[in-house]
C-alpha cells in the first residue's frame, strides 16, 4: 500500500509541473483583454499549484504512516513468533 501512495504522489509531482505551465502564462497580445485573461489563467495554475502540492504532501504522509506501521507489525510479529516457539509451539 505505502508503493501505491508514492505512485500516487508520483502523478501529482508530474502534473505540478505541467500546472507550472499554467501558472507562467502569457497573454497573446499586449492589450488589455489578452492580459486579463492571461492574469485570471495565471491565478488558476497557480490555486491548481497549491492543491496538487498538497495532495502530494498528503500522500507522502500516508507512505509514511505506513511505513511505519509496516515495521511495527513486523517487530511485533518477530516478538510473537519468539514467544510461541519458547513455549515448544510451532507456527
Amino acid at each position: 500500500m505505502m508503493h501505491e501512495w508514492n505512485d500516487l504522489a508520483n502523478e501529482f509531482r508530474n502534473d505540478q509541473r505541467r500546472a507550472q505551465i499554467l501558472a507562467q502564462t502569457q497573454g497573446p497580445g499586449l492589450e488589455y483583454a489578452s492580459e486579463g485573461n492571461a492574469d485570471r489563467i495565471r491565478n488558476s495554475g497557480r490555486a491548481l499549484l497549491d492543491t496538487l502540492e498538497s495532495r502530494e504532501d498528503y500522500c507522502r504522509a500516508m507512505a509514511r504512516k505506513f511505513e511505519s506501521a509496516l515495521g511495527k507489525y513486523a517487530t511485533v510479529e518477530d516478538v510473537n513468533s519468539t514467544q510461541i516457539k519458547q513455549t515448544g509451539g510451532t507456527l
